[in-house]
Parts: C-alpha cells; sequence; structure tokens
C-alpha cells in the first residue's frame, strides 16, 4: 500500500498526458505517420511483439552484461584508488576527461575498432555507466565516521580491516545510489551502440522502422526501453531491499 502511494501521482500524471494525447490526436486528425496516438503505438507493440521481444532480448543481454563489468569495474577501481591515492589524483582527470567524450563520436569509434559483435556494445555501456558509480563509491568512502576509525585504529586495525568494517558499510548508500543512476544510462548506451552498427537489438529496430516511416514501431520501441529501464532499476532496488534485509537480519540486538 505505501508502494501504491508513493507511485500514484506518477502514474496519475501519466495517465493525464495519454489520454490528452489521444485526444489531440483523435480531434486534431494528425497523421499517424508524424504521431500516433498511445493507441496506435500500443497496436503497433502488440502486433509485432515477436519480433520486438527479439530485439529486445538481445539489448537486455548486451546490457546485463555491460552493467555488470561496470559494477565490477568501479568497485575495483575504487579500492585501488582509495588505497593509492596518488593514483586517484592522477587517474580521477582522466575518468572525468572520458565522460565528455559524446556517445555519437564513441559508438562509431567501437564498431570501426571492434566489429559488429558483442564487444563494442558492452564497452560502450561500461564507459557510460561505471563513472556515476566509481564517484559515489569515492564519496561513499569519504564519509566514513572518523572516530569509528579512530576506534579501530588504536585496537591494532590495519588499512584492510578498516576498509571492510568502516570505509565499505559507510559508502553502501551511495553504492546504490549510484547504481541506481547508472542503471538509467545502461540501456540507452545499449540502444546506441546498437544504432550506429548491430544485427540484433532495439537500436537496430528503431533505426528499420524510422527507414520505413513507422512512427508508431518508433514509439513502441522507446515503450520497450523504457520498460528495460524501469525493470533494471527494479532489480537493483530489489537488490537493495535484499541487502537491507540481510543487514536487519544480522544486526545485534
Amino acid at each position: 500500500m505505501e508502494t501504491l502511494r508513493r507511485i500514484l501521482p506518477a502514474l496519475l500524471i501519466a495517465a493525464a498526458i495519454l489520454a490528452a494525447w489521444e485526444l489531440y490526436c483523435v480531434r486534431a486528425g494528425v497523421s499517424p505517420l508524424l504521431l500516433p496516438a498511445p493507441s496506435d503505438v500500443a497496436r503497433a507493440l502488440v502486433a509485432n511483439r515477436g519480433e520486438i521481444a527479439g530485439h529486445a532480448l538481445s539489448t537486455a543481454s548486451v546490457t546485463a552484461l555491460g552493467f555488470s563489468v561496470s559494477v565490477a569495474f568501479a568497485f575495483l577501481a575504487s579500492v585501488a584508488l582509495h588505497f593509492v591515492p596518488p593514483l586517484e589524483r592522477g587517474l580521477m582527470p582522466l575518468f572525468v576527461v572520458s565522460q565528455t567524450v559524446p556517445l555519437i563520436a564513441l559508438a562509431p569509434l567501437m564498431i570501426l575498432w571492434f566489429g559488429f559483435g558483442l564487444l563494442p556494445k558492452m564497452l560502450l555501456v561500461v564507459l557510460v555507466t561505471f563513472f556515476p558509480m566509481l564517484v559515489s563509491l569515492l564519496s561513499g568512502y569519504a564519509r566514513a565516521a572518523q572516530d569509528h576509525l579512530d576506534l579501530l585504529a588504536s585496537m591494532g586495525a590495519g588499512k584492510v580491516a578498516l576498509f571492510r568494517r568502516v570505509y565499505l558499510p559507510s559508502a553502501r548508500a551511495a553504492f546504490f545510489a549510484g547504481l541506481r543512476i547508472s542503471g538509467t544510462y545502461a540501456i540507452v548506451a545499449a540502444i546506441f551502440a546498437e544504432y550506429a552498427g548491430a544485427r540484433r537489438g532495439i537500436g537496430i529496430f528503431i533505426l528499420s522502422a524510422k527507414n520505413n516511416f513507422r512512427a508508431d514501431l518508433v514509439l513502441a520501441a522507446v515503450v520497450v526501453s523504457s520498460v528495460l529501464t524501469l525493470g533494471l532499476l527494479g532489480v537493483v532496488r530489489l537488490i537493495e531491499w535484499l541487502s537491507d534485509r540481510r543487514r536487519g537480519h544480522h544486526a545485534p540486538r
């Protein structure tokens, strides 16, 4: 019930927008080639559900693999930068610069260097998503309670023990925040990589629909990409919830 109360305003606003969109298309007589009504998009989605599902599965697979690699890479990089401060001073500017390169330039280069297989799409997802997680983890480490550090250090705890017992728990909330931020970009990065060059995926479906002047199919693909993104964020929320329950179960009473 609490979850329903939180999402109800968004659902009502979305329903109002869709109703106004549908009404405008019907009353104004807008050509479906220019602006299909939500009902036209829904019909196109149902009529082409098999083909769209195949492309969506390809995009979801690429995203899942790339995002998993990105999470692992961001965590390992954060550990390295935390334990070796000169490394952070040397590499962080390069990481920041990497985020200024536009996707429209990166995607064709990835295809040119690595072909049309899985690797270029996965790498693009990694490049787009790892930086928010890295920054979130490092900011979480920086918020570690100094009194806890001093207490454990006075008891003879080494750097590894301090990291595991103080720094890592203090970064937990920031880590999940970084996951949610990165998750919103992961599907988009995969679709953009497919759009630049691939054999299957939502990006290829959008390109084909655009070339055939099927605005309804383009918008249907947009709906599917939004659902995939929400699904990924839902998985992140579920992992965070399970982590909360586990922490509560093991918490001292």
